[in-house]
């Protein structure tokens, strides 16, 4: 199914997702609160201590280990979504004559600190993935995240970005006593997540000289008829391109 409505400054698209049942909207605009979300959310502004937030960013890396270490084998499932959404990825693996997995170089790296040059020449990057990893990262560290980037990247290439979106149905769970910031949550287990909007996503890029190709919300209706629960979920997808250099 498929059906777009246009505006003059918008483009929606609704289109059924057949892997899992759910169903998507792009459009440019949060999700709208229910009266009773919109109430809870204003309760919750009880921040959690300076000394617990200086302790979760110490220990981020060993939360995170954990956390794959627990899920390696029941959490990851492939949705097919990837090169459903963003066409770049299949042109990439399936017409780049010289692809082959004995060429690729893995290796591990702290964005936020580690330099890409060590490991990958400048310009020389056709596409990187963003997808639910600067969520993950204190707001005040992105902008090293993309100033790392953006020097691996080539001229005219993008990062395809997609991440978890304001009022998405995870950040609407979090109980009291869970915040750490405007939109900046902690879970349980000690790993963090950052539910961006359209506008804070857009600003970050553009401050280390990135263009915006595509900056747009999905809002997704997941179903589970099985228990029949409909669980909204948002997410932003976005294109950024690195400039071609100005001559």
């Amino acid at each position: 199914m498929f059906r777009e409505n246009t505006s003059a400054d918008c483009l929606n698209k609704i289109t059924a997702s057949t892997e899992d049942g759910a169903f998507q909207r792009k459009v440019h605009s949060a999700r709208i609160l229910s009266p009773e979300e919109a109430e809870r959310l204003s309760k919750d502004q009880v921040l959690v201590s300076e000394f617990k937030k200086l302790k979760l960013e110490k220990e981020a890396q060993k939360n995170w280990d954990l956390f794959y270490k627990r899920n390696s084998t029941n959490f990851f499932k492939n949705r097919h979504w990837t090169t459903r959404e963003f066409q770049e990825l299949k042109a990439c693996r399936e017409k780049n004559a010289l692809y082959s997995t004995e060429r690729c170089k893995v290796f591990q790296c702290d964005l936020t600190k580690d330099d890409l040059l060590e490991n990958i020449p400048a310009d020389s990057v056709d596409v990187v993935t963003l997808i639910f990893v600067l969520s993950a990262i204190h707001p005040d560290k992105m902008h090293l995240v993309l100033k790392n980037i953006y020097k691996v990247l080539k001229p005219g290439k993008c990062v395809l970005f997609r991440d978890y979106g304001l009022y998405d149905h995870a950040m609407l769970r979090f109980k009291s006593g869970s915040k750490l910031g405007e939109n900046f949550y902690v879970r349980q287990d000690g790993t963090r997540s950052y539910f961006f909007t359209e506008e804070f996503l857009s600003q970050l890029f553009k401050a280390e000289g990135y263009e915006q190709v595509v900056n747009e919300y999905v809002h997704r209706e997941t179903v589970n008829r099985k228990e029949d629960l409909r669980v909204p979920r948002v997410f932003l997808q976005s294109k950024f391109q690195k400039p071609f250099s100005k001559t």
